[in-house]
């Protein structure tokens, strides 16, 4: 017994058929609207979800209040690095009579956190953000708190250290604000 040749096999192109195309997505559930009204492309972005989901709803003036706070820390850094006496002398209203290496400490801290505030100028994700502010909230409570048991203990209470004393507040007001507006979950409508 002879078998029969089988007729030569044709490759079906479903890219180009397109009911094909339609029974495919159809049985694998995408193109068609889910049951919040989106359409996926693939299998892959239904599962993993739309991005656009994700995206930050960032309070208005976020970015400008970051890059503030970055300059704002930089530059005191880089004086605190390089003029240590000189930036005493403005804060403390006094001459400076320890050595100026604590200040030139408290310029390389503050520098790294000048770091961490560009870094968050940049990025795009929540958490980053939310860290970076949380960061900038925790420097400015602490150095009220040490400024303000520091000018108690020394007995002075000149203009330029009270008025370091009303930024920190105001600057830690703004800074838990926009902490507080980018950890809130946005309404459903």
């Amino acid at each position: 017994m002879t078998a029969k040749p089988h007729p030569p096999l044709m490759k079906k192109h479903s890219q180009t058929d397109l009911v094909s195309r339609l029974k495919t997505r159809k049985i694998l559930g995408v193109g068609g609207e889910d049951d919040d009204g989106e359409v996926h492309r693939s299998k892959i972005s239904q599962m993993l979800g739309n991005e656009i989901k994700f995206a930050v709803r960032e309070p208005v003036g976020l970015r400008i209040w970051i890059l503030f706070s970055a300059v704002v820390f930089t530059v005191i850094a880089l004086m605190a690095l390089a003029f240590p006496n000189q930036l005493y002398e403005v804060v403390f209203d006094q001459e400076q009579t320890a050595t100026s290496v604590s200040i030139r400490l408290y310029g390389g801290a503050l520098l790294s956190l000048s770091l961490i505030m560009w870094n968050g100028l940049y990025t795009a994700e929540k958490v980053i953000i939310q860290w970076t502010l949380l960061s900038e909230a925790c420097y400015f409570a602490i150095q009220f708190l040490v400024t303000s048991v520091t000018l108690v203990e020394l007995g002075l209470l000149s203009n330029p250290a009270i008025l370091l004393l009303l930024s920190r507040i105001l600057f830690l007001t703004i800074t838990l604000s926009y902490y507080y507006h980018l950890g809130r979950r946005p309404k459903k409508i």
